[in-house]
C-alpha cells in the first residue's frame, strides 16, 4: 500500500502565514488565492490540507487564541479586580499594537462585516467574544463573592465594560491609533477605581 508523498510545506509556518493574513485583512478580505500564494502552496494542496477557506479560519482562530489563553490566564491570576482589569486592558493594547503582531483584533475585525455567506464564521466570532466576556464576568464574580467590589458594583456589567474598552482599542489600534493613545484609553477606562 502506498504511502503517498510526503507535504512539502511546514503546516505551523503555513498556518502562522494564514493567520496573520486573517488578522491583517479580516475573514472576507483575505482570498483564498491570497492564502495559497502566501503559503507557499498550490490551491489543491491547501484544501488538501486545510478543507476550505472557512475550516482554515477556524484552524487559525485556534492559534490565535493561544495569544488570549495567555493574556487572560495571566490576569485572572491577579489578586484583584482592579489588577485584573488593568492586565486584560494593558494586556490588549499588547497584542493589538505589538511590533510582533498585526493591528487589531482578529476576534473584532476578523468576521465583522461579512456577508450572508460568512454568517457562521460572523456567529462563531461572536459567541467567541461572547464567551471571553462571560469569563471575564466569573473572574469578578470571585472577587463580588468575597466583598472585594465596591457597594454597588456588578460583575456582568463591569465585565462588559473591560471588554467593551478592549474591544474599542482593537478598533482604534486597526484605524492607526498609537500605543501611547491606547495606553491613554486605558488610563482613562481604570479611574472608576478612583471613584470606589
Amino acid at each position: 500500500m502506498s504511502r503517498g508523498r510526503p507535504r512539502q510545506f511546514d503546516e505551523e509556518e503555513a498556518l502562522n502565514t494564514a493567520l496573520r493574513l486573517f488578522w491583517r485583512h479580516g475573514y472576507e478580505g483575505t482570498s483564498i488565492s491570497t492564502l495559497a500564494k502566501a503559503m507557499g502552496m498550490t490551491m489543491p494542496s491547501l484544501y488538501n490540507a486545510f478543507g476550505n477557506k472557512e475550516s482554515l479560519f477556524m484552524k487559525a482562530v485556534d492559534l490565535y487564541d493561544l495569544y488570549g489563553d495567555k493574556l487572560y490566564g495571566e490576569a485572572f491570576a491577579k489578586t484583584s479586580a482592579c489588577e485584573v482589569a488593568l492586565a486584560i486592558l494593558m494586556g490588549e493594547v499588547d497584542l493589538v499594537s505589538g511590533a510582533e503582531t498585526p493591528e487589531g483584533c482578529l476576534m473584532v475585525q476578523g468576521a465583522l462585516a461579512t456577508g450572508p455567506d460568512s454568517e457562521l464564521v460572523r456567529q462563531e466570532m461572536a459567541k467567541q467574544r461572547r464567551q471571553a466576556e462571560v469569563d471575564v464576568a466569573a473572574r469578578f464574580e470571585e472577587f463580588q463573592k468575597a466583598g472585594q467590589l465596591p457597594l454597588g458594583w456588578k460583575a456582568p456589567a463591569l465585565a462588559a465594560y473591560v471588554m467593551t474598552v478592549a474591544t474599542g482599542m482593537a478598533v482604534q489600534a486597526k484605524s492607526g491609533a498609537s500605543r501611547q493613545e491606547l495606553i491613554e484609553v486605558v488610563d482613562m477606562a481604570m479611574k472608576i477605581w478612583s471613584k470606589e
